[in-house]
């Protein structure tokens, strides 16, 4: 599982990459703020089944707000977004909706699995495999499976792309301290154990703590200059 702590972690390194001249404590908020929105889907998925990494997961999502940038900007005989807060609220709507997509929902993609194109196609797809360069076999890749394969969706195994089902199918797959699982330890189907993640690999450690680096380093520059 992903937390909230590690996708605001990865949109501060690419909020710190991209922001520029423009790069700030507010502009660093609306960048990391976009990309924790797309994780409130949790609670949609309270009233709507499915709604958690469907909702907001999705990748009309940012195409949907990327297209409402380009107009603004672009197609408007004028634009307020660039009146009211010059060519540094362009740059930094633009690096938000880069950092949903990148560090919103990529992530969710590659660990657990999103609903890619919801609500137009309801399907969650999780990309898992690896990449390796072998004496014998040469370059092997396993995230999307191009070989022939009986396998049924959702059993791959190591290989690629994998539709999970729809949201009728694992609702109830995605638990979160928000909407947790009941347990099975006791008889009471009341006691449940609300689990937040902050961090779970050390891989996931060492990109927080490398983002707090980043992007302090980055904060302390902007104040002294």
């Amino acid at each position: 599982m992903v937390s909230t702590v590690v996708h605001a972690a990865l949109a501060g390194l690419i909020a710190a990459a991209l922001l520029r001249d423009a790069f700030g404590v507010r502009t660093l908020a609306v960048v990391v703020g976009a990309v924790i929105v797309v994780d409130l889907d949790v609670f949609v998925g309270l009233w709507v089944v499915g709604a958690h990494r469907a909702a907001f997961h999705t990748l009309l999502f940012p195409l949907l707000l990327a297209g409402l940038v380009l107009y603004e900007t672009r197609v408007r005989d004028r634009s307020w977004l660039r009146e009211r807060f010059g060519a540094d609220g362009v740059r930094t709507s633009w690096v938000a909706i880069v950092a949903i997509a990148f560090a919103g929902i990529g992530p969710d993609l590659f660990t657990n699995g999103v609903n890619l194109l919801y609500p137009l196609h309801d399907q969650f797809y999780q990309l898992s495999g690896h990449v390796r360069l072998s004496t014998t076999e040469g370059l092997v890749q396993t995230f999307v499976d191009l070989s022939p394969s009986e396998s049924p969706a959702g059993s791959a195994g190591d290989s690629g792309q994998v539709a999970v089902g729809s949201t009728e199918e694992v609702g109830d797959r995605y638990w979160t301290g928000v909407d947790p699982e009941p347990s099975e330890s006791g008889t009471d189907p009341t006691v449940v154990e609300r689990v937040f993640p902050i961090v779970e690999s050390g891989e996931q450690l060492l990109l927080v703590l490398t983002s707090a680096f980043v992007v302090g380093s980055r904060l302390l520059e902007e104040r002294r200059t």
